[in-house]
């Protein structure tokens, strides 16, 4: 993603993780790490570490001399070793002997993704949870707000605006639960040199990884997984589902917005080039680009699971880059949508009017269910439709329509007929279950 694209498309701050210079010091922070781990272990003389850890602090590189170098040699971390040991030498020509000891190229190109991807992960956690505490607010205040449930883009029965928020709230309290899970497996240390045994430590080797994992911060693994994918494609898949939820209340939200709906508008509209009156989406424009970028580069890392033998060609060497795509994609689509549901002014006015443009079609369900009591539910349903289609065909109410039939006079009094069109009347466990949803995303935030 260029610069610009970045700025467009990308997420603050997220994609940031993901930059050349990113990439560079977290490779560099490992080599300085390294360094001091192998002496602490009795491995490589104290000074020369101490002089490689301070030639990582001040190395400089040119992000564009080292990928013309990598293009050459077939991997980033050969000319950026050159290069260091070059620097490390300038300052202390004996210490230069000792850089990238024991270590392997897949070693810092995997440890720089996992800090890399743990670093991103505390802001992308940052901005879901503040995108999960905008969408409780809405369920919370909108808990009573009737408004049309829409099934196949059609009306269907009587919801609340409070419930479909809570529905969005619980795929994001999901999603915060199993981030904080799959980025911890994937941000581990990988150090296992030439073929992943640390063979060239001799018996130091797994004392060095366990003192270079704590330099680092990041978990020690049961082994070195040069070969072994699955903990970055299962972050990519949690990566790409995050991203599909924001963009499924994105969906909805531009759908409300419809001139023929116009029930629920986000706080900052869009224009137009061409068309002075358009009032278009904009962060829920960003959330859906993202939501439907996301899974094909999931499937990438799905597909990378297959490597060969102990270090496989094709596969570790782009997921830093493909890895960082789904970052960007997923926090560009929380944060628009952290800022849209933040901002949402919903109408309830013309929720209740759209409800009554169904001329109570909408509680056709209802009237079938309090008929059945009293007809048997075939029957109910029998009469009910037919009502419904000699209602739609006068333009008549549903109420009125019912009022005149005789074996519903018969089953239903006329206040309990009327009762039945009630819109808060036909909200079922719709308040229990926003409840129950805020309490899980409240129950989770605070445990974390």
């Amino acid at each position: 993603m260029s610069p610009l694209q970045a700025r467009f498309l990308g997420a603050e701050g997220i994609s940031a993780c993901f930059s050349d210079q990113a990439l560079i010091s977290a490779m560099l922070e490992f080599e300085a790490a390294l360094a001091l781990a192998q002496a602490e272990a009795g491995v490589i003389d104290g000074a020369a570490a101490r002089s490689i850890a301070a030639a990582c602090r001040e190395a400089r590189f040119d992000p564009d001399t080292l990928g013309r170098e990598a293009r050459v040699a077939g991997t980033l971390t050969i000319s950026f070793v050159k290069g260091l040991t070059a620097q490390v030498a300038a300052r202390d020509a004996q210490a230069a002997r000792y850089v990238h000891w024991g270590a392997t190229s897949q070693d810092v190109v995997d440890t720089a993704l996992a800090l890399q991807i743990k670093r991103a992960t505390q802001l992308l956690r940052a901005d879901l949870i503040r995108l999960g505490d905008a969408v409780a607010r809405l369920a919370h205040d909108h808990q009573l707000t009737p408004m049309a449930g829409r099934t196949l883009l059609l009306q269907a029965t009587p919801i609340s605006f409070g419930w479909k928020a809570a529905t969005w709230l619980t795929q994001l309290t999901r999603s915060l639960e199993h981030l904080d899970v799959v980025a911890r497996e994937a941000a581990r240390l990988q150090f296992g040199g030439a073929s992943g045994v640390l063979g060239a430590l001799g018996t130091e080797g797994w004392e060095v990884a366990g003192a270079l994992a704590k330099r680092l911060a990041l978990d020690l693994p049961d082994s070195s997984w040069h070969g072994t994918r699955d903990t970055i494609a299962r972050l990519g898949a949690e990566l790409a589902i995050l991203t599909g939820a924001a963009g499924k209340i994105a969906r909805d939200v531009v759908l409300l917005m419809q001139s023929e709906v116009a029930e629920a508008f986000e706080p900052v509209a869009g224009g137009s080039s061409a068309m002075p009156h358009k009032r278009n989406p904009v962060g829920s424009v960003f959330a859906l680009e993202a939501a439907q970028r996301a899974p094909g580069l999931a499937a990438t890392l799905m597909n990378q699971l297959t490597s060969e033998h102990e270090r496989g060609f094709g596969q570790w060497q782009g997921q830093w880059w493909t890895v960082g795509e789904l970052f960007s994609a997923a926090g560009s689509a929380v944060q628009a949508m952290a800022t849209v549901c933040a901002g949402l002014r919903v109408d309830a006015k013309a929720m209740l009017a759209n409800i009554e443009r169904s001329r109570g079609l909408l509680f056709a369900e209802a009237l079938s269910v309090a008929l059945a009591a009293k007809l048997g539910k075939s029957e109910a349903h029998k009469v009910t439709q037919a009502l419904c289609e000699k209602a739609a065909l006068s333009g008549e109410h549903l109420r009125e329509t019912a009022g005149q039939d005789a074996q519903v006079r018969a089953a239903l009094p006329g206040t309990a007929l009327n009762a039945l069109f009630e819109a808060n009347s036909a909200l079922g466990s719709a308040v229990e279950m926003t409840d129950w949803a805020i309490a899980a995303w409240q129950a989770l935030r605070d445990k974390h």
